[in-house]
């Protein structure tokens, strides 16, 4: 339908645009049609195809045909790929010719395509867009036409599109007005119900009373700040909103600045009204991203206490993946309201105006929204949570206590040695130079080693290294998996990844934290995402604490700029092989459990059952080769991957990956199972509870299937490991309160706590931590912890 309409458009003399990243679709494109991706912002005329495929839009049908394509079921020639088929049609010109010339062909590939002419005519005919469908529509049939909004309306009524019902309402919440807009409701209804919208500006202490009242007799109310940064450590309030009921609610500006601006109330005065409400563990409160407004009040000396709920986290719990979890995302999801935001009030880019320069006018629909956005959310996202008690569980008795845990860490911050990362930072510009001069030398030029252009230049049009994969714009790729693999066979593309690392840890690490350093308290303070990482997992930003590597030296070095103050040390307490654990646990194989109840090294142990050795004949080569297999398999990794990470061929990394199986037959039991119950019910889970949800699990399309079978696969481990540290973190928090050690919890990465302790209280808090960890959960194999300590984070590991 797609080629009937094109060249019926083109005949009306048309031109067309196909948004499309199909490249099918690049047989239908000439001087009138073309092809954009919206993907990759890129636009394709007949001369883009001809330099993306190698062939005109006349010759993509017989390139498609001789190429094979196993998305679309077409057999192509086998051995035959682009190379061969740009070639061949470069020569003959049409697979008709080539078909006439075929004796010519020599070697084992003209065999092939003599063997196969038959399905080649096959192959075209699939490959072909057919553009003669009769259909019993015309291209002016397609013209817009005004909307018929009461044939819209009851159209959406009768199938309960109530989310388009909603958007022809009226949406726009105007200041000191009442607007009626639909209610958001999950179940079909005849007419969508409407609410009145009422926002108010509280400017006087009568206002405020009236409200505080509101707040005290509330079960819940719903609370959020407007701030002069995003920087949670730096950030100062310029105003407070909060709501109790859907459609109401009011902002109390309290600092904006700009000429002309009213009289406002003045903010510790309003801070100090608000205090006992804020601070009262029994008052409960409802927010989106709670924990940043924590540290805000923090920065005013209120303790924000009493969170009972937060929208972001409930929409994670629900499902991690379903959408973003911002407010302005989760109310077009789950409301089908759009709402005001940041920018619109502020501006953009260079002409953004801080929002205490915003009018008091303008602040008030976006900063009242917010608090009324939330509470409404709340009211969508608790009904659906209780609906799944697993889930309803999960956020209240981890994802939320865990608000405060993340909010002590954050605020703790983490000590760094400047003049250490400034000496490191002269260290690492030094490789870096003496590895951009071997490249040099290498390439027998200079050029710009981050330049993905000149680079390209050097590797394929200087060095002839053989083209793996290209860009969307049909260039040769320098990306960092392509070079990875041209790196095993040449020098260049390894010296290129070894730069680009070096180069990425002195621009990230030792030339940032030294700025990322809090005037105030002399620290870092990194923020933690808890509603990020699909399976659980906790991930980090400002500095991202989970990306400095600990395998290189350099990465060590970053970490020894980790430093415990005077008359302290850093303990650093790490799960050992914890998805390891988990996969004995989740499978149950015998081999595995023995293994890990017996205290043995693990990769060890498998090296012996894979090599059918005794474990005092392991070598080490048998058993690194073990530990990639046991890591590999757990994250999906095909023979070849694990051939590629070993440097074996093909069919001995697959021998190795059937002798494991072989040897823990329990292991591939577990694979099977947890991909059949992930393609049955949609998602899988963690030991608590946690979902994952794969809907692309029963894809049509192979790669996107296969990659949501090896996600069905981990996710569980690492989802279970991630619910583990936070229980863990959960428990260890809740002893540093109740005991009062000289200690405190500074860092949470992967698998691992890290904690300053008082010199003379490190043995027992290491005690301590060590059985409050392995305590974390039951498991039908231990939970290891190692500890150590140290002057820095690095000699603690």
């Amino acid at each position: 339908m797609i080629g009937v309409f094109a060249q019926q458009a083109e005949r009306h003399g048309f031109k067309v645009i196909i948004s499309t990243g199909d490249k099918d679709m690049a047989q239908l494109v000439n001087d009138n049609i073309m092809l954009e991706n919206t993907m990759t912002n890129t636009r394709m005329d007949s001369r883009g195809v001809f330099d993306k495929f190698g062939v005109t839009p006349e010759q993509i049908v017989d390139y498609l045909a001789l190429i094979g394509d196993s998305a679309d079921n077409i057999p192509g020639i086998p051995k035959v790929g682009p190379k061969t088929a740009r070639k061949w049609l470069a020569q003959y010109g049409t697979i008709d010719n080539l078909v006439a010339s075929a004796h010519e062909i020599t070697g084992k590939i003209g065999d092939n395509l003599r063997d196969n002419l038959q399905q080649l005519a096959l192959s075209k005919q699939l490959a072909t867009i057919k553009c003669d469908l009769e259909l019993p529509y015309s291209i002016d049939d397609l013209k817009q036409q005004p909307m018929n909004v009461a044939g819209l309306k009851s159209l959406l009524s009768e199938l309960g599109f109530t989310s388009w019902l909603k958007i022809l309402g009226n949406t726009t919440a105007t200041p000191a007005a009442v607007v009626s807009i639909p209610v958001a409701d999950q179940q079909p209804k005849d007419a969508a119900e409407t609410i009145d919208i009422i926002y108010e500006t509280i400017l006087t202490e009568q206002q405020l009373d009236h409200w505080l009242e509101q707040l005290e007799q509330a079960e819940l109310f719903a609370f959020d700040t407007e701030t002069t940064s995003l920087i949670y450590s730096k950030a100062l309030i310029v105003g407070v909103s909060f709501a109790v009921t859907a459609g109401k609610a009011a902002y109390v500006p309290l600092a904006h600045d700009y000429p002309g601006v009213p009289d406002q109330l003045d903010r510790t005065t309003v801070l100090e009204k608000l205090r006992p409400l804020l601070e009262n563990p029994a008052k409960a409160k409802l927010g989106q991203n709670l924990k940043y407004d924590s540290h805000v009040l923090a920065n005013h000396g209120i303790h924000l206490r009493g969170i009972a709920h937060d929208t972001m986290l409930a929409s994670y719990v629900l499902n991690s993946t379903a959408t973003k979890h911002n407010m302005d995302d989760l109310a077009k999801y789950y409301l089908g309201v759009d709402t005001l935001h940041y920018e619109d009030v502020t501006g953009k880019g260079a002409k953004q105006i801080p929002f205490q320069a915003v009018s008091i006018e303008q602040a008030e629909p976006y900063a009242a929204e917010d608090a009324d956005i939330t509470l409404r959310l709340h009211q969508v996202l608790g009904a659906k949570l209780a609906e799944i008690p697993s889930l309803q569980q999960l956020y209240s008795s981890m994802e939320i206590p865990l608000i405060a845990v993340l909010t002590r860490i954050e605020a703790n911050g983490v000590l760094v040695d400047t003049a250490m990362l400034a000496q490191h930072s002269m260290e690492l510009a030094s490789s870096i130079n003496a590895l951009e001069q071997q490249a040099h030398d290498l390439a027998g030029q200079s050029f710009n080693l981050g330049s993905p252009k000149q680079v390209q230049e050097i590797l394929y049009d200087k060095q002839k290294l053989p083209v793996l994969k290209k860009t969307p714009t049909g260039q040769p790729s320098t990306d960092e998996s392509v070079l990875q693999e041209l790196a095993l066979s040449y020098p260049l593309p390894k010296l290129l990844l070894d730069h680009r690392s070096l180069s990425k840890l002195k621009s990230t690490y030792t030339d940032k934290l030294p700025q990322q350093i809090n005037d105030k308290t002399g620290r870092i303070h990194t923020s933690y995402h808890q509603a990020v990482a699909a399976t659980g997992r906790l991930s980090s930003s400002d500095p991202n604490l989970q990306n400095i590597p600990i395998r290189s030296e350099e990465g060590r070095k970053i970490r020894q700029a980790f430093i415990a103050p005077d008359g302290y040390k850093i303990v650093a307490a790490d799960y050992s092989q914890i998805e390891l654990r988990i996969m004995a646990h989740l499978s149950a194989d015998a081999g595995l459990l023995k293994a890990f109840n017996e205290g043995l090294d693990v990769h060890k142990a498998t090296a012996a059952e894979v090599f059918s050795v005794a474990l005092d004949q392991v070598s080490n080569d048998m058993r690194r080769s073990a530990k990639a297999i046991n890591f590999g398999l757990i994250y999906g990794m095909s023979a070849f991957g694990l051939a590629q990470q070993l440097g074996l061929p093909r069919n001995q990394a697959q021998s190795y990956i059937d002798l494991y199986f072989s040897r823990y037959p329990g292991a591939k039991q577990y694979m099977d199972t947890i991909r059949e119950q992930a393609k049955e019910q949609g998602y899988v889970e963690t030991l608590f509870g946690r979902r994952l949800y794969l809907p692309e699990i029963n894809s049509r399309n192979a790669a996107r299937r296969q990659y949501a079978e090896r996600t069905a696969i981990n996710a569980p481990m690492q989802g279970t490991a991630a619910d583990i540290i936070k229980r863990a973190m959960l428990t260890t928090d809740n002893w540093l309160l109740e005991t009062q050690p000289d200690a405190k919890m500074i860092m949470q990465v992967h698998d691992e706590l890290v904690f300053e302790c008082a010199i003379d209280q490190v043995e027992s808090c290491t005690v301590q931590i060590r059985a409050l960890m392995a305590s974390a959960a039951t498991l039908s194999v231990p939970l290891i912890v190692d500890m150590g300590v140290g002057n820095n984070w690095d000699e603690a590991h």
